[in-house]
């Protein structure tokens, strides 16, 4: 009977009694669990309603943002076609320069219009000769144009612009007529020039391979170029710097014309000087 009674009496557990009286005691208050989730939920809201704005904005100035991309796209392909008809004009003055001063050359030549024109590059050269080939060492970058110092001769491989000059001259002192570089005339005053890791003729880059075309007596040319101080040099960098080289008679090759043509004259000047002439002297700066 007493634990009847005690039930009757005692009807809730003392638990949820000591529960809900603390509940009481906060105020009423939410648990924590059910707030952080309300957080939660509000957060997410918030991320949705800037994603919708950011959405609705980037609508709104897309048209504007293509239609600037058109323009741009437009103008330049514009300026790209203006570039290129100036290039051409250029190149059609260039010719017609060329070409007056070739007939000056015929005109004022005299009895040695024919030397003047070949020397000075005037005109275009087809005959005999060889075909010397130079180019990196394996495994280097692009370019060329003076890794070695002169002073101390480090070497990364490369083909410099003194190489160039030596293997020119080379060519000059063992009787070549005419030469090119990668379709480049050279006349008596071209000039081979480094500007940074680029070989220079004229001013105009070259890129390795370096082609060498020589019109003259091709077996003469070759014999006399290898055998020459030049020759031994181009021999010295394949051995010590792994540096490229081939040489092969040729039975034709054809050089191009100068683009440009500079003629000097030689002026008589005092007694017993003899008559001026057509700077016409082999070599290259």
């Amino acid at each position: 009977m007493s634990l009847l009674t005690n039930v009757m009496d005692h009807s809730l557990d003392d638990g949820y009694a000591e529960a809900a009286a603390r509940r009481k005691a906060e105020g009423g208050k939410l648990p924590g669990t059910l707030r952080a989730r309300l957080g939660l939920a509000a957060g997410l809201v918030l991320a949705a309603l800037v994603v919708t704005l950011g959405a609705a904005q980037a609508r709104v100035t897309a048209p504007v943002v293509a239609k600037e991309r058109e323009e741009l796209i437009d103008r330049i392909e514009a300026e790209t076609a203006a570039a290129d008809r100036l290039e051409r004009n250029v190149d059609g003055l260039r010719s017609e320069v060329g070409e007056r001063q070739r007939k000056a050359l015929e005109k004022h030549g005299g009895d040695k219009a024919e030397l003047v024109a070949l020397l000075s590059g005037a005109t275009a050269v087809s005959g005999p000769g060889l075909q010397l080939v130079v180019d990196d060492a394996k495994g280097t970058g692009q370019g060329g144009g003076g890794p070695r110092e002169s002073s101390s001769f480090a070497d990364t491989g490369r083909v410099r612009d003194r190489d160039m000059q030596r293997i020119v001259n080379g060519l000059w002192e063992s009787g070549a007529d005419a030469i090119a570089i990668n379709g480049q005339r050279l006349t008596a005053l071209s000039a081979i020039r480094a500007a940074g890791d680029a070989i220079l003729v004229d001013n105009r880059p070259l890129v390795p391979p370096y082609t060498v075309l020589a019109v003259g007596d091709g077996k003469r040319l070759s014999a006399d170029f290898q055998d020459g101080a030049d020759g031994q040099y181009l021999h010295v960098l394949q051995e010590n710097y792994g540096v490229r080289a081939s040489i092969a008679v040729q039975r034709e090759v054809r050089l191009p014309a100068a683009p440009s043509l500079i003629v000097r004259t030689a002026q008589p000047k005092g007694a017993g000087a003899g008559t001026g002439a057509a700077d016409t002297g082999k070599g290259t700066l």
